[in-house]
């Protein structure tokens, strides 16, 4: 049962990778592996250590940690709904033109340096699926091109998680080192800042370079914008100024409550669902629907949420069977070195969900080991923050990015998976000079 679970999230995953080709949505891939996967789990259960739990049967103990883990992936998933309505309510406002109108330059390069390092910067502040999901939603009005299009997002999915690793509250990842006291705020700040640039410089300035060198590949051909007049200036304005400060109200929100994000995420929705409904209330039926949040869980893209879930039950299959918890034992004892293992890590994280390894690693190496503020949470933050971007769905940006659009596994595995290791590599390497001689 052990080696079956494994061949199935394998099977799961190449059904996912070769999506175009086999012409079956990845969605249905990603729902059939996770819940396989879990399905196999019922029938090994036998094998697993249910005296410790401390439970009564196997069956107590599967459905204990069926919905514990169910309950972890419906916040990410609620978040991920209500940001995903946010930007498309500021869409069908067109409040994005706030900004796309301000965008004069149709430079690919001058473009995607802009874009790549806004991304950076939100980031930190807000989180890295969040980010993704507002500059995929600008780029989609911005770019015409598919090919051109799928570049830019590739780069912002890399921007994304570099900017969110050397942020407390920029990935889900760093957030758990920051509240386990593996990484205090300043610290993680002052020794991740450079190499997370670096992690983005190196594989823009290789990107510069390249697209330097092909002819025809400067200018991008940009969406015309529709004028209409389904909402005014004002309206328009309201919507964009609104909708960013609903979402970076989401950090502020849980520090402040110490409640979960996807909390502060629904109160902001449902502000906006209010402020929507009172400016419209005047305007004919069929004209004010089209406006409503309602109209907008409609639009948003249910099978992509949906993918998302089966991706995570999977990888929760695979951590209540133990096998991430072996994996980071094997390394540890294979390797030994911090940063064979924190690099190794960050690679399975574009593979495999990054927080159930660094949740495995946090519980194998104690603050004894490794004090607060020790290289190896450090690393350990950069590594499984950036790791991710290799792969597509790796991360949660990257599945934002996916859904939104509609970006092919393999496209980016060719394209943009390349770049991600370029810059992965490049902080590592950074990380380690500036450890060795500056220090």
């Amino acid at each position: 049962m052990a080696l079956l679970i494994v061949v199935a999230f394998i099977i799961g995953y190449a059904m996912i990778a070769f999506e175009h080709p086999l012409k079956i949505d990845k969605a249905a891939s990603a729902i059939l592996t996770g819940v396989v996967c879990w399905l196999i789990l019922t029938f090994g259960i036998q094998d697993m250590p249910v005296a410790a739990a401390g439970l009564e049967d196997s069956g107590t103990l599967l459905h204990h940690s069926l919905s514990e883990h169910l309950s972890g992936i419906s916040e990410i998933l609620f978040f991920l709904l209500g940001a995903m309505t946010i930007v498309e309510l500021v869409d069908v406002h067109n409040g994005f033109r706030v900004i796309t109108d301000r965008i004069k330059t149709t430079n690919k390069v001058k473009l995607l340096w802009i874009i790549s390092w806004v991304a950076f910067f939100l980031s930190s502040v807000l989180d890295n699926m969040t980010t993704a999901i507002i500059m995929s939603a600008l780029l989609r009005k911005l770019i015409k091109k598919q090919e051109d299009l799928w570049f830019l997002g590739g780069f912002v999915i890399i921007a994304a998680n570099a900017g969110g690793a050397w942020s407390p509250i920029g990935d889900v990842t760093t957030i758990m080192l920051w509240i386990g006291g593996q990484v205090t705020t300043l610290a993680i700040m002052k020794n991740t800042f450079v190499v997370s640039v670096i992690c983005l410089l190196a594989p823009l300035l290789v990107a510069t370079f390249v697209m330097g060198r092909k002819s025809g590949e400067g200018e991008l051909a940009k969406v015309e914008v529709e004028h209409n007049d389904h909402t005014t200036p004002f309206e328009r304005n309201l919507l964009f100024f609104l909708g960013v400060a609903a979402l970076l109200f989401v950090p502020v929100f849980k520090t402040v409550t110490h409640m979960p994000p996807y909390m502060g995420i629904l109160l902001s929705l449902g502000v906006l669902w209010y402020v929507t409904e009172i400016i419209h209330r005047g305007k004919e039926d069929d004209h004010r629907h089209k406006l409503t949040v309602a109209a907008m869980l409609r639009r948003i893209d249910t099978p992509a949420i949906l993918f998302f879930l089966g991706i995570l039950l999977a990888v929760s299959a695979l951590e209540t069977s133990g096998h991430l918890r072996m994996t980071a034992e094997a390394l540890n004892n294979a390797f030994g070195n911090i940063y064979a293992i924190n690099t190794l890590i960050g690679l399975l994280s574009a593979v495999v969900d990054n927080v159930p390894l660094v949740a495995a690693s946090m519980g194998m190496y104690s603050l004894t080991d490794f004090p607060p503020d020790h290289d190896f949470w450090n690393l350990m933050a950069y590594c499984a923050g950036t790791g991710g971007s290799i792969l597509i769905i790796g991360s949660a940006a990257g599945v934002a990015s996916m859904g939104i659009l509609k970006v092919d596994f393999l496209w980016y595995f060719k394209r943009i998976s390349i770049y991600a290791a370029i810059g992965y590599f490049a902080g590592i390497a950074a990380y380690y000079l500036e450890h060795m001689f500056m220090r």
